[in-house]
């Protein structure tokens, strides 16, 4: 009942499952699973070219973008301005759901590489496309471009945008060479508020100033316009230049370093809490996009209402300044905050329960170490009666009991391995199937993200002799292993959690998973209807083969093989729906800092059930075939 839904549904609102989800295409595997064909080796070149791949498939070759007039040119725009926009789609400041889901496994290094990339290409424009406009029409938009409007407190749209339209390096994008559906969309947006910018956002007071009409006008005329030959952007001008209306976000957070400046004692219990909060990612919720470290107000959508994570700065008024040690140990073991009531389960207090009281006085000794920050947590809006006192008391009788109190963390063995897993860590929480109530069981046997188009595999080994814990090691650490990529919300928790994780916990975690009972073997399905089998070879050769090879070995480190991916062959197609449908990096990490993307592969549900019966039955798979329901189902 209560614990039904998905990520901004319950999977990341009651169970703040995001915080740990392993949603990867490479679930455990054993020494006895299928090992990829050979592969027919082919080259891919090591450049920024290639990784940017993933975003020239729907811009166009080179940046250049289509013929269609929703998708942009990025080629030759001001890096700085490509940069705050690729921060502000990973980061959800911009929606579109395609380029979040592309874009949410990697740092600002790996984007400001793609910015700097497209911003060194000086390519020519096509001619200008669309009909020109009335006499009247046009002299009315040349007269907003290139003088405003006065009256209505409009702004040339050269002043900011450059005497030739062609934008001021580095922040401030052109006009020119842009389809004049795209701008209307654009100045839409700001208009609306779906793009904004910090305070003061004058892009978006111009677009709420300008008249529909004038709107259309100014777009059309733009589109209409040649580009000069020489299409760079101009020089900022002396003095302080208004970012806001680049759209500059703030500084993209991170979590705040640990004090040093107290006893040595301290400053130890400290920085082992700065870990222990990287461990369990509590900046996944904690933390809004562009806004300061774990200051909360985030909202969490559920089905029954919104709910909104606190604030976990020293803050006394709108923080945890006025708790204490005692009070932060009752609310992770007990799940009761510091006036004794209930928390909403958004909070995993059932996994967090299992942290030992040692590791919960060092998180909170570095929760009181950082700048304190007065955000006040919005009251939740769940609808009645979801929320009141008798509801979470009931749904606490009936599946949550406290564990034993630990004094303190195991350090080592299956033990260790056990902790990290089952508490801070909080796998189960995406992982495990759940009750009939909601309440996340023991086994961590793979769930679907209800509400959500993504699934949590099993973690539960192949069956057969133990497997190499080393693979897994190595993809919580890259985000890769040699059977696949962490895709996903995984991708993410790559990013920001399991790669900072020490050397020995990741070892013991893997070690653990290793020693789970085996999943249940899986039969062979029957071979599919050899028309769809044979659209859907068509289809892999021409859309496919390229990088992930002919025999769907890929190349390794580089694009995941299919060919042996226990993630091509599971039960659930949600994920291989999700990849195909938007694409994705690689987690951009320590030990995979420049990763390798796929595009949108922009197929129908009938196109994206032959291709994947082909893959689930083709390099010696034997997985059932789907159908576009079953794709239509998983969207």
């Amino acid at each position: 009942m209560l614990h039904r839904a998905g990520t901004h549904t319950f999977a990341r609102a009651w169970l703040a499952a995001a915080l740990l989800a392993a949603l990867c295409t490479a679930p455990i595997r054993t020494a006895r699973a299928q090992a990829p064909v050979a592969s027919t080796a082919h080259r891919v070149p090591d450049s920024m070219a290639q990784r940017a791949l993933a975003c020239t498939g729907c811009h166009g070759e080179q940046g250049r973008a289509q013929a269609e007039g929703y998708v942009p040119r990025l080629a030759g725009k001001p890096a700085g301005y490509l940069l705050a926009q690729l921060q502000a789609f990973r980061d959800g400041r911009r929606r579109q759901q395609t380029m979040g889901a592309l874009l949410q496994a990697l740092d600002d290094e790996m984007l400001a590489a793609l910015a700097t990339h497209f911003a060194s290409l000086s390519l020519p424009y096509p001619p200008p496309t669309g009909a020109a406009l009335p006499a009247a029409d046009a002299r009315r938009a040349r007269e907003l471009v290139e003088q405003g409007d006065t009256a209505r407190r409009i702004p040339a749209c050269q002043a900011c945008h450059g005497q030739r339209l062609t934008g001021v390096a580095p922040h401030v994008p052109g006009l020119l060479g842009l389809p004049a559906d795209y701008l209307i969309g654009q100045i839409g947006a700001w208009r609306t508020g779906h793009r904004h910018a910090r305070t003061p956002d004058c892009m978006g007071d111009v677009a709420r100033r300008l008249p529909a009409a004038d709107i259309s006008r100014v777009a059309r005329w733009l589109a209409v316009q040649p580009v000069p030959n020489d299409a760079s952007a101009a020089a900022a001008p002396p003095g302080r230049w208004p970012l806001e209306c680049a759209g500059q976000p703030e500084a993209t957070p991170q979590v705040a370093a640990a004090s040093t400046s107290t006893a040595p004692a301290v400053a130890a219990q400290v920085a082992r809490g700065a870990y222990l909060a990287r461990v369990g990612n509590c900046a996944g919720c904690h933390t809004a996009p562009g806004g300061p470290t774990l200051a909360g107000a985030v909202r969490l959508t559920t089905p029954w209402g919104d709910v909104f994570a606190g604030n976990l700065t020293p803050d006394a008024d709108t923080g945890l300044g006025r708790w204490s040690a005692e009070d932060f140990h009752r609310a992770m073991h007990e799940g009761r905050g510091r006036d004794g009531r209930d928390l909403v389960p958004v909070f995993p207090y059932t996994s967090f329960t299992h942290v030992a009281r040692d590791d919960n006085d060092a998180l909170f000794a570095y929760l009181r170490s950082l700048p304190p920050v007065s955000r006040a947590r919005p009251a939740h809006t769940l609808r009645f009666p979801y929320g009141t006192p008798t509801i979470l008391a009931l749904w606490r009788g009936l599946n949550f009991r406290p564990a034993a109190a630990l004094a303190q963390a195991p350090t080592g063995g299956l033990a260790r391995g056990a902790y990290l897993v089952r508490g801070l860590g909080h796998c189960g929480e995406c992982h495990a199937p759940r009750n009939a109530t909601g309440a996340m069981t023991e086994s961590l046997s793979g769930a679907e993200m209800p509400s959500e188009p993504w699934y949590a595999p099993s973690l539960q080994p192949a069956p057969g002799p133990a497997g190499d814990t080393r693979q897994t090691v190595t993809l919580l650490r890259e985000g890769r292993n040699a059977h696949g990529v962490a895709s996903g919300p995984m991708a993410r928790v790559v990013l920001d959690s399991t790669q900072h994780w020490q050397a020995q916990d990741l070892e013991l975690a893997a070690r653990y998973l290793h020693s789970l009972t085996p999943r249940a073997t899986t039969r062979a399905a029957p071979a599919g209807d050899p028309v769809l089998l044979r659209t859907g070879a068509a289809l892999y050769a021409d859309r496919c083969a390229d990088c992930h090879g002919r025999d769907g070995a890929g190349v390794p480190g580089i694009y995941p093989p299919l060919a042996g991916n226990p993630g091509v062959t599971q039960a659930s197609i949600r994920n291989l729906v999700q990849i195909l449908a938007h694409g994705g990096f690689a987690a951009s990490t320590a030990a995979n800092p420049r990763p390798y993307g796929m595009p949108p592969a922009e197929l129908s549900d009938t196109q994206t059930a032959a291709v994947l019966s082909f893959i689930r039955q083709a390099f010696g798979h034997r997985a059932a075939t789907v159908s576009p329901l079953d794709v239509a189902r998983a969207r």
